[in-house]
């Protein structure tokens, strides 16, 4: 082999029962685009460019458990999202259809589920 090939982060992609319900909800949160939308899967883009956000429903779908428990559904995965007010950020999130998770780990983060029950962290950049 040459060298690396070129590759590059297109997009992440969650799974969740309903992919245009839960894009919906981070179209709302984050006020990007949606540029592809498909019976079982939506992208969403910023609109300054950079890395995709997709949702795939998955008929099968277990939401993770918050905070992790031995013998429960993991997650995998959650979004960081940096923000300029951690009070506004929730309340405007919680208005958009997030709830705040009852475990909060740090004084310094919010944690927060979507519709489909993906944490994700707001945190002061």
């Amino acid at each position: 082999m040459a060298g690396r090939p070129q590759i590059s982060l297109a997009t992440v992609v969650l799974d969740c029962p309903d992919a245009h319900a839960l894009a919906d909800f981070y179209r709302r949160l984050l006020g990007w685009e949606v540029k592809c939308s498909e019976p079982d899967w939506v992208l969403l883009r910023c609109p300054d460019g950079g890395t995709g956000l997709s949702f795939q429903s998955e008929p099968g779908y277990q939401a993770p458990v918050w905070p992790e428990r031995p013998e429960e559904q993991q997650k995998m995965l959650h979004l960081d999202l940096r923000v300029d007010d951690l009070d506004d950020a929730e309340t405007y999130a919680v208005a958009a259809g997030a709830t705040r998770a009852a475990f909060q780990p740090q004084d310094d983060v919010r944690v927060l589920l979507d519709p489909a029950g993906h944490p994700f962290c707001l945190f002061l950049h």
